[in-house]
């Protein structure tokens, strides 16, 4: 410090009488350390470090289930396969499904007959044999029939089994036992929950099958810090290129961490980020003005006021700018600034000194 005060007396009888103007000579600069560099133009505002965790939308993920009671005959996919909508992914043998295709087929049988009652009712009302309520009666009956045929359908519908494979039974009056199991959308299968041989229950759940091209991070925000983050804040994922948006900020508080959750939209599709995977993040804040990213070391305050330290051909003009973030060793500064300018990144407490004329006691 004696010898810094002492070079600054030297140097101090060189400033200039403008009061933001600073001469040193090469070898001054070298003295005192100073290390020039140029603006880092930076889009974006750190706001703060926290972690998260990678989720599925809740639309995006289904639980393929058993329709039936029977037992698992076949598994066609495993944990990590990729399948497509309508893709086959088990077989059951349920005799439940005999006894809804038996039902169908009898619906449809005595629909025929009604169907059948019905038009030889209708040809005896046109030769004046029976009354107009004997054809009323023969209608209701054949669509009370109708209807019956309808809900037996829907119910193999709700079973799984394809449109083509009811009109081909309607056609065959051939019953089958098994029943398949269709995968409800694409993506991957994150959970097998039964085994082959496996006895099922009715509804019992089987596979748990998520599209991964939209996922979700869900962020933990101290609840000191959560009136920093605005919906629409950028995320970065620390050692990743992958960059996600804040879209949700809840309005309650996690009493076990005392934390507030957000939620940020993952906007790369073929990201390496897994389901469930805990990671470190980032949060910024848009620019809406030219700013730049320098050295907390590179800024003297003085009075309130931060200034940052200029290169000029004979030293340092003083530049008065506005701090508007700040993490870690960094700040984010504004100011009259063009960018082009090269600036003090070491020795500002040298070059403050000297400008106010002290022996520095920064």
């Amino acid at each position: 410090m004696k010898k810094l005060f002492f070079i600054l007396m030297f140097i101090s009888a060189h400033l200039m009488a403008d009061e933001n103007q600073i001469n040193l000579s090469t070898l001054q600069r070298l003295n005192l350390g100073i290390k020039i560099g140029a603006l880092k133009k930076i889009e974006n505002i750190p706001l703060l470090n926290a972690p998260a965790t990678v989720a599925i939308p809740p639309d995006q993920e289904y639980i393929v289930s058993s329709s039936q009671a029977g037992l698992v005959k076949h598994i066609n996919k495993t944990v990590g396969d990729y399948v497509k909508k309508g893709q086959l992914l088990a077989k059951i043998n349920s005799p439940e499904l005999l006894a809804l295709q038996q039902k169908y087929l009898h619906a449809m049988s005595k629909k025929k007959l009604a169907w059948a009652s019905f038009q030889r009712d209708k040809k005896l009302l046109e030769g004046g044999i029976i009354a107009n309520k004997r054809l009323q009666e023969t209608r209701t009956r054949y669509n009370g029939e109708d209807i019956e045929v309808n809900a037996a359908r829907q119910l193999l519908a709700i079973t799984g089994m394809p449109d083509n494979d009811i009109k081909t039974l309607a056609t065959t009056q051939r019953l089958h036992s098994e029943l398949n199991i269709y995968s409800p959308i694409s993506g991957f299968i994150l959970e097998k929950m039964v085994v082959t041989g496996q006895r099922l229950d009715r509804l019992a759940p089987l596979y748990r099958v998520a599209n991964l091209d939209a996922l979700w991070l869900e962020i933990n925000i101290p609840q000191e810090q959560a009136s920093l983050v605005k919906i629409g804040d950028q995320v970065t994922i620390d050692n990743s290129s992958v960059q996600a948006k804040i879209t949700l900020l809840t309005q309650s508080v996690n009493t076990k961490n005392q934390s507030v959750l957000a939620r940020a939209i993952i906007k790369d599709k073929k990201s390496a980020l897994r389901v469930g995977q805990n990671v470190n993040i980032r949060i910024k804040h848009d620019v809406k003005r030219i700013a730049f990213e320098v050295p907390n070391v590179a800024i003297a305050q003085s009075e309130g006021i931060a200034y940052i330290f200029v290169e000029t051909k004979t030293g340092f003009l003083v530049k008065a700018v506005k701090i508007i973030g700040q993490q870690g060793k960094v700040s984010v500064i504004t100011g009259e600034l063009v960018g082009s300018e090269k600036i003090a990144l070491r020795g500002a407490v040298a070059l403050k000194a000297n400008w106010q004329g002290l022996g520095s006691e920064d």
